[in-house]
């Protein structure tokens, strides 16, 4: 399965320079938040591919969710066999409809703990914000989540997609692996397959 990840940053590549039949290989859009409406609803529309999502920090001013996109935030998601489990937000660092403090974020985890369980696991984890210490700051805008780090050591998923760290922000790597999991940083746009 080939799947293209967006994040924070709507691509100049996919958005003003789209041709027509560019992204015909896709078979899922995985967009990790922070986009705008239009955007995923361009993506979607273009591409003719299902697209899922995750709510980013600065996504509580939506005025409508974007139109044929499916959300998977605090859901299990199965495409094609492949299971997707979706955690939005960031870090609390002011009020904010999306924004969790550690203990919020990981209360949300319990809830869908027997739905993982059911389905014995999860391939993807997708969320808006890192784990901490993969491809996190030290600073609360940018940290990233302790109990992700669990998720992660419990499951051992395939693939980590985030977004929420911009990859001008310092030296954060597009793709890393922890103890076999695939970590992606999906900041603006990235091609992979699982």
């Amino acid at each position: 399965m080939k799947i293209l990840a967006v994040s924070d940053v709507e691509s100049k590549y996919l958005y003003d320079f789209y041709t027509p039949g560019m992204l015909d290989d896709v078979d899922l859009i995985v967009a990790c938040g922070d986009l705008t409406v239009e955007y995923l609803e361009f993506l979607v529309t273009m591409s003719n591919k299902p697209l899922v999502y995750v709510h980013g920090n600065h996504d509580d001013n939506y005025c409508r969710e974007p139109e044929g996109c499916i959300c998977i935030d605090d859901r299990f998601f199965e495409y094609k066999g492949v299971r997707f489990v979706g955690f939005g937000g960031s870090y609390q660092y002011k009020e904010g409809k999306y924004m969790y403090s550690e203990r919020r974020m990981h209360l949300r985890i319990l809830r869908l703990k027997m739905k993982i369980r059911h389905h014995k696991g999860f391939d993807v984890l997708v969320t808006h914000a890192p784990a901490r210490h993969l491809n996190d700051f030290d600073n609360l805008t940018h940290r990233g989540f302790e109990c992700f780090n669990r998720l992660l050591e419990r499951y051992h998923p395939k693939l980590f997609i985030h977004g929420h760290v911009h990859t001008n922000y310092g030296r954060i790597p597009r793709r890393m692996e922890h103890e076999g999991t695939v970590i992606i940083n999906a900041t603006d746009h990235y091609f992979l397959e699982i």
